[in-house]
C-alpha cells in the first residue's frame, strides 16, 4: 500500500458493507461519487438519507461546498480505469481544501494490466488526516465468502468509526481476521492470479477488436468496458443470442447508457469458450 505516517486499520465485514455504511457512519449530508460507478457509493448516500452528486474524474472541478465525503475507485469498476498519480494528488487536495473525507475503494489494485495503480495513502506524505483506503481479500485472494476486508487511514477517523461500529455488533469474528492475515502474507498465489486476469482479458479483447468493439480504458482489474456505438440493451442482447452474459453500463450510471461491462472472473475454459462463441 506504500502508507506513511500515522494511520489505523479497521477490519471490515467485507467492503461493500463499509462502502454501504460510510456515509451513516460519518452522518454524510453530501456525498460525491464518479459519474460512472460501483451503484453502492449511491445506495450508501441514499440510505445516509445524503444529497449524491456524480463527478468526473478530475477533482479540480469538484463542488467543495457543504460535502462531508467523496468517493474515488481504481482500478474502477466498470472500466478498468487507472487513476493517474496526478488525479490521486487532485483528490487528495480537494480533500485537503475541503475539509471533506476522501475515501478511496482500491480493491482491485492488486491486478494491474497495462497499468499499475497506486493507493492514494501512498501520496499523502505522510498527512492522512481525511483519507481512507479500502481493501478487500474477496478481488485479492478469492475469499468472498469469508467477508475480510479492511480499510486503512486517517487514525482519528478510524478510531470513530470502530467505537460506532462495535456498537452496531459489526465485529469481525477472530477466525476471519486469522484467514485474512495469513492471505496478505502472500503475495504468490496473488501475482498467479493477476497473471490468470491478464491472459482471459488478452483472449476476450482481441474477440471483441476482431468484431469491430472499442475496449476502453480496462488497464486493471476484473472487467472489460466496451461498446459498439448502441445503446446497452441492444448490445445485451446480442452477446445474450451468443450464450454470453454481460451487464449493461447503464447500471453504473447515465454515462455508461452505450457500454457493457464484461467479467473476466469466469474459467479459462469458459472464457475461451466465450471467445469462440462470439467469432462464429
Amino acid at each position: 500500500m506504500g502508507a506513511t505516517g500515522e494511520f489505523d486499520v479497521l477490519p471490515t465485514i467485507g467492503s461493500k458493507e463499509i462502502v454501504a455504511l460510510l456515509p451513516f457512519l460519518l452522518q454524510a449530508k453530501r456525498v460525491l461519487i464518479p459519474e460512472i460507478a460501483y451503484p453502492t457509493y449511491r445506495v450508501g448516500g441514499i440510505l445516509a438519507g445524503a444529497e449524491v452528486i456524480e463527478v468526473a474524474i478530475d477533482a479540480k472541478d469538484w463542488p467543495s461546498n457543504g460535502v462531508d465525503l467523496a468517493w474515488i475507485n481504481s482500478p474502477s469498476n466498470p472500466t478498468g480505469r487507472v487513476h493517474s498519480e496526478n488525479e490521486l494528488i487532485a483528490a487528495i487536495e480537494w480533500s485537503r481544501k475541503s475539509g471533506a473525507v476522501l475515501a478511496s475503494d482500491e480493491c482491485y489494485l492488486s491486478f494491474p494490466d497495462t497499468k499499475q495503480g497506486r493507493s492514494v495513502l501512498s501520496l499523502t506524505s505522510g498527512d492522512n488526516k481525511g483519507i481512507l483506503a479500502i481493501h478487500s481479500l474477496s478481488k485479492r485472494s478469492n475469499l468472498a465468502g469469508y467477508r475480510g476486508s479492511f480499510m486503512a487511514g486517517d487514525a482519528q477517523l478510524i478510531k470513530q468509526l470502530l467505537e460506532i461500529r462495535k456498537h452496531m455488533g459489526m465485529m469481525v469474528p477472530l477466525p476471519v481476521q486469522m484467514a485474512t492475515t495469513a492471505a496478505l502474507q502472500d503475495e504468490t498465489h496473488v501475482k498467479q492470479q493477476a497473471e490468470r486476469y491478464r491472459n482471459r482479458r488478452a483472449i476476450l479483447r482481441q474477440a471483441l477488436e476482431d468484431l469491430g468493439f472499442e475496449v476502453e480504458f480496462s488497464e486493471a482489474g476484473l472487467y472489460l468496458w466496451c461498446t459498439r456505438g448502441e445503446e446497452d440493451w441492444q448490445t445485451v442482447s446480442w452477446f445474450a443470442d451468443r450464450g454470453v452474459l454481460v451487464t449493461p453500463g447503464s447500471f453504473y450510471g447515465e454515462k455508461g447508457a452505450r457500454h457493457v461491462r464484461i467479467a473476466l472472473t469466469a474459467s479459462d475454459e469458459k472464457i475461451n469458450e466465450a471467445a469462440k462463441r462470439l467469432s462464429v
